[in-house]
């Protein structure tokens, strides 16, 4: 004989262990508002609401917290940084501990995942999604963020299969999130260089998966509609725009006169400025735009409203390059914007990867450097950078041990 007890039983045990989920995750939005100081922005703003609303659906008997519940989640991962991306996890995990079957409780574990570089957990979470979803067609960008995630994963597989016993300790750290490996791949990649040279076949296959390795890591391969409608532009095509081109670099230094400068610069196929343009230089002819974030907050500049063909910016780390790039640049103001790949072309292994230039080192001197670098420019030419304190010490110096011609009198320096 069935007791009927029993059955009220377990469904009393089901809906206590439902009511301890939901505290955790009230427990979780708490720890996150008392530990963040930050400078309320729109985006902390909408999540402090969100957690109000879901606060509010705990005491109103007739309302469903889980939807208010996955409504902080995903305000948490619109907010971003470390904080945010924990909170949204963890009110992830809460979800699918309340909900298994939740779809949309999958996706954002996944999401949240993936934003903290776990990317074989996201995969995971990511495939539980579709499997619930049963129609991949109406989830694209997860599939294409999987595809992605495989990839950065087949990059760090085939490299540890190139040098097994170099690469040890990458191998041991694969699957580990992207914090930790992404500096070991990059120690790998050092250390083959200045062991066999970059013209080895190995070793230039390395820097090949390494500079697929960052995109993948920098980018989802997804447009962002947040970049002012620009077309982003990787490395090959940035070499692509510029081969066969005569370019200068144009130093907008009071010495120069406008009008001899721009008779001067029309000469050239493609005109390079740097940095914030002086009121006399506006509506001067402007091919490829470029720019170093500096400060604690990059993202808290002037907007980039010069008109250019191509805008690069240059910065570190990733998150503020990224931030920076959405808020500061302006729609129309410029035709295709440099992508992750051409953020720091010194230091990076997949480009000079050269160690010594610091945060200081001059914007003008990091893009000679890529230009010379992808070298299928016939000339290169600077022009007004004759001028001492237009480059520092060091930047000068090579410049000119890489000279071939100097013209004073119409301070142009010609490195081709």
């Amino acid at each position: 004989m069935t007791n009927p007890l029993a059955g009220l039983f377990k469904a009393r045990q089901k809906e206590a262990a439902r009511l301890d989920l939901f505290a955790r995750g009230m427990r979780l939005c708490g720890e996150y508002l008392a530990a963040h100081g930050e400078t309320p922005t729109p985006r902390h703003t909408r999540l402090n609401r969100a957690i109000g609303a879901f606060a509010a659906s705990l005491d109103t008997p007739s309302a469903d917290p889980f939807d208010s519940l996955l409504k902080v989640g995903e305000r948490a991962l619109e907010a971003g940084g470390e904080r945010g991306l924990d909170l949204a996890l963890g009110v992830a995990e809460t979800s699918t501990g309340i909900r298994q079957r939740s779809r949309g409780a999958w996706r954002l574990r996944g999401l949240a995942l993936d934003g903290l570089g776990r990317g074989d957990e996201a995969l995971e979470c990511y495939q539980h999604h579709l499997t619930l979803l049963q129609d991949t067609a109406a989830a694209e960008h997860i599939v294409r963020r999987m595809d992605t995630l495989r990839r950065r994963r087949a990059c760090l597989e085939e490299a540890v299969a190139l040098f097994p016993g170099p690469a040890a300790p990458l191998r041991e750290l694969l699957g580990r999130p992207t914090a930790v490996t992404a500096p070991e791949f990059a120690a790998l990649v050092r250390a083959q260089v200045a062991e066999h040279g970059a013209g080895d076949p190995a070793v230039r296959r390395l820097l090949a998966l390494y500079g697929t390795y960052r995109r993948l890591v920098e980018r989802t391969g997804l447009s962002d509609p947040l970049l002012g409608g620009s077309t982003p532009i990787g490395v090959g095509g940035l070499r692509g725009l510029l081969e066969g081109r005569t370019v200068c670099l144009v130093s907008d230094a009071g010495e120069t006169a406008p009008g001899a400068r721009g008779a001067e610069t029309d000469r050239y196929d493609l005109v390079v400025r740097c940095d914030a343009l002086p009121a006399r230089a506006q509506g001067e002819r402007t091919d490829l735009h470029a720019v170093t974030l500096r400060g604690d907050a990059p993202w808290e500049g002037p907007a980039w409203t010069q008109p250019a063909g191509i805008r690069l910016v240059f910065g570190d780390p990733a998150a503020a390059w990224r931030r920076a790039t959405r808020q500061r640049l302006v729609p129309g103001a410029q035709q295709q914007v440099g992508d992750a790949s051409l953020r720091r072309p010194l230091t990076d292994p997949a480009l000079l990867g050269e160690d010594g230039w610091d945060a200081a080192t001059s914007t003008a001197f990091t893009v000679l450097r890529l230009l010379d670098f992808l070298d299928v420019s016939p000339r290169l030419d600077l022009i007004g950078f004759g001028v001492p304190g237009r480059l520092r010490p060091r930047e000068a110096e090579w410049v000119m041990d890489h000279a071939t011609d100097v013209d004073d009198s119409k301070m142009r320096i010609a490195l081709r």
